[in-house]
């Protein structure tokens, strides 16, 4: 079998210049195409449906950064793929990432603390060994903001970038971003609808935090795996209660803090805070 690298290399400059839907287009066609030979066994041998989930969704994951390395490199010319999205291994990537981890957990303290001050709900003794909970949090959200993050605003935002304005690459991200968290079953997106307001803002939040950090992926990872981390703490650590004094669409459908007019507000504000310093960088 004879292979023509020069016709490949002009196939891979044409996919370059191609308008980014066809770009997103070819990558996501190639990743399902590495993915499914894999998964297609998982799905038929593992009756464990949470197995099945967390076994698809790392393998998953594990090709798509494959594939970005491979995107990369023979698309882009551009060997250095992760620092090229921004996620550096520099000590001010470091401070940033902890910067981020500690905005996000103290904005869920805020978020919860001012609900318990105003009595829509009742602190509780934790029923689980706490130390536990805080540290499976940590892991669980650093993992999500690392995943979730040079998803979206690295791989993603990147190719907007590369066709659109910086205006129109912003809000694209953060709708995109809101959305694909609802593939799902019908009666599960109707149930989480209610939360896709603060997922458009922590979306637009996240762009303006990499644009703040001048590229960097830190800030954006340890905000986002600081919210993750501050609600499951208190989700799974069950230390709240709520009192029921103002209807769930305020504090929260579902007892998610997204699916609420207060947690809607306090990711706005602290939106528009991150977008204030994007403005003064």
């Amino acid at each position: 079998m004879i292979v023509d690298l020069s016709s490949m290399k002009i196939n891979f400059v044409r996919l370059a210049q191609s308008p980014a839907p066809i770009r997103l287009g070819c990558f996501i066609a190639i990743l399902l195409l590495l993915w499914l030979p894999f998964a297609a066994p998982i799905y038929l041998l593992v009756r464990d449906s949470n197995l099945v989930s967390i076994l698809t969704i790392v393998l998953l994951y594990a090709n798509f950064i494959l594939l970005l390395k491979l995107w990369s490199k023979y698309v882009y010319q551009q060997p250095q793929m992760l620092q090229h999205y921004g996620l550096e291994f520099t000590r001010q990537n470091g401070v940033d990432l902890l910067r981020g981890l500690a905005m996000g957990l103290i904005n869920i303290l805020i978020l919860f603390g001012l609900q318990g001050f105003w009595g829509w709900l009742i602190w509780q003794q934790p029923k689980v060994f706490l130390l536990k909970v805080i540290l499976e949090g940590l892991i669980v959200g650093l993992g999500f903001g690392f995943a979730e993050e040079l998803l979206f605003r690295g791989w993603l935002l990147n190719e907007l970038q590369k066709d659109y304005s910086l205006r129109v690459a912003l809000w694209t991200d953060a709708v995109a971003f809101a959305a694909l968290h609802f593939i799902k079953p019908l009666e599960a997106i109707i149930n989480t609808l209610p939360q896709f307001p603060a997922l458009v803002v922590l979306g637009l939040t996240q762009v303006w935090g990499k644009r703040w950090r001048r590229g960097r992926l830190g800030l954006p990872i340890g905000l986002h795996g600081g919210l993750v981390w501050g609600y499951y703490i208190i989700n799974v650590g069950e230390l709240t209660k709520y009192s029921g004094k103002v209807p769930d669409w305020v504090t929260g459908v579902n007892n998610n803090p997204l699916q609420g007019l207060m947690g809607v507000l306090l990711m706005s504000v602290l939106a528009l805070w991150i977008r204030g310093r994007t403005v003064k960088n």
